[in-house]
């Protein structure tokens, strides 16, 4: 960790952070309006969060990390923006969606280039499994999107059929979604395009069912 993200989640955290809690949380207090809330679940060093955060201002975000330098990181481009529309939960993402989100509240969630888990025996660590899409589904407001992106093509299909499978969600495209035009490029993503990597975005909506 830097200086800089270190004195970051020293000086904001306490400010942007949001404590994890087994009760739901209340969206109107926690940002101080009542605004349309997206759900980010792991978003690395915060660079894409803080794109769509600025240029979304009528919308809430609300990003899910562990990864201290990247709390840190995005800290810092909080700060430095200006941005007043980000929360932070520095906590596991699962126990996160279980306590804390209310059903049908959010009116969108990223899942932006989750860890693969590459090997076969670590695959079942995977995040977009059946079981959590069905979660996140439920915490999607009636016609509130999922969009998830990997470089991993065997997960992005898993991705691809684990959406596909779940009542409450319909495709948006007739498999793979368009890229890039839907989320700022990473530094993450253009290292991995220049090295012959593809990307593969899955978007789906949450149907009017209450399922």
């Amino acid at each position: 960790m830097s200086p800089a993200q270190k004195r970051a989640l020293e000086t904001l955290l306490p400010h942007w952070g949001v404590a994890f809690s087994v009760h739901p949380i209340d969206f109107g207090r926690v940002f101080g309006r009542i605004a349309p809330v997206i759900l980010e679940i792991g978003f690395g060093m915060g660079e894409a969060t803080a794109q769509i955060a600025a240029a979304q201002p009528t919308y809430d975000f609300l990003g899910i990390e562990v990864h201290t330098p990247g709390i840190g990181a995005l800290l810092k481009r909080i700060d430095e923006l200006g941005l007043s529309n980000v929360r932070i939960i520095a906590h596991d993402a699962m126990e996160v969606v279980a306590h804390m989100i209310p059903p049908a509240s959010l009116a969108g969630v990223h899942v932006y280039f989750p860890d693969p888990w590459p090997k076969k025996r670590h695959h079942k660590r995977r995040l977009l499994q059946p079981a959590f899409v069905r979660e996140l589904c439920l915490r999607l407001s009636p016609g509130g999107y999922l969009h998830a992106a990997t470089d991993w093509k065997e997960y992005a299909e898993e991705i691809l059929a684990a959406c596909a499978a779940e009542p409450l969600l319909t495709n948006t495209a007739d498999a793979f979604a368009q890229g890039p035009s839907l989320r700022p490029q990473t530094k993450f993503e253009a290292r991995g395009l220049n090295l012959g990597h593809t990307v593969w975005d899955v978007l789906f909506l949450r149907s009017p069912s209450t399922g």
